[in-house]
């Protein structure tokens, strides 16, 4: 089972947002029955059976074993990942992507940039986990507390010109066999009612 799956198919992405079938990907974190599943999710075992026969169609549950029990044989169903996320790819000309004219300052300029993120490394990742090949990326991420907005002005100068120096100390295109990569800092506020580091829920409200 993989950490996360990015869905970018349309019709998949349809599939695991039904109400029903993601609350069926979050039990199928364990290998589980149609039987067991009814039993927990109150739903008769031949809609379970329908709806995990759609999602095994897109590729999002598999076949972890069987169990005979009582002179039948109980196929035990397991997720494809942990977690999923739709790739803004699902949405296809609709999708949002960063405009260059965009206001660096805004939230929507963030969300396309966080949106890219999904729909590029979402696509790589597949495509080295097809080839068994390690994707080349690292991630942070931390929280801080501003005593002021001058102070979070004043940070996003000294980071700004921190990142321009690396980027001109590193940038290398000469190199034959070098690569290019993306580097997306953000900073945004935590919501309120969410503990610094915590995940947000998706009930999570920011008023």
């Amino acid at each position: 089972m993989r950490d996360v799956d990015v869905i970018a198919d349309p019709a998949s992405a349809a599939a695991a947002m039904d109400p029903v079938r993601a609350k069926l990907l979050a039990e199928l974190r364990e290998p589980a029955s149609a039987s067991a599943l009814a039993g927990r999710l109150g739903v008769s075992r031949q809609r379970i059976n329908y709806h995990l026969r759609l999602l095994e169609r897109h590729g999002l549950v598999e076949v972890a074993g069987t169990r005979t029990w009582g002179g039948l044989t109980e196929r035990q169903l397991v997720a494809t990942a942990a977690g999923y996320v739709v790739s803004p790819e699902a949405l296809g000309a609709a999708a949002s992507t960063p405009q260059p004219s965009a206001e660096r300052m805004s939230a929507a300029y963030v969300v396309s940039l966080a949106a890219r993120v999904v729909a590029e490394v979402g696509g790589m990742a597949r495509n080295a986990v097809r080839q068994r090949k390690r994707l080349p990326v690292f991630g942070l991420d931390t929280d801080i507390r501003f005593g002021s907005p001058a102070d979070r002005a004043a940070f996003a100068e000294e980071l700004t010109a921190a990142v321009n120096r690396l980027v001109s100390k590193y940038h290398d295109e000469r190199t034959p066999d070098g690569r290019w990569q993306r580097l997306m800092i953000v900073a945004h506020p935590v919501p309120k009612g969410v503990e610094p580091g915590a995940t947000v829920s998706r009930n999570t409200r920011d008023g």
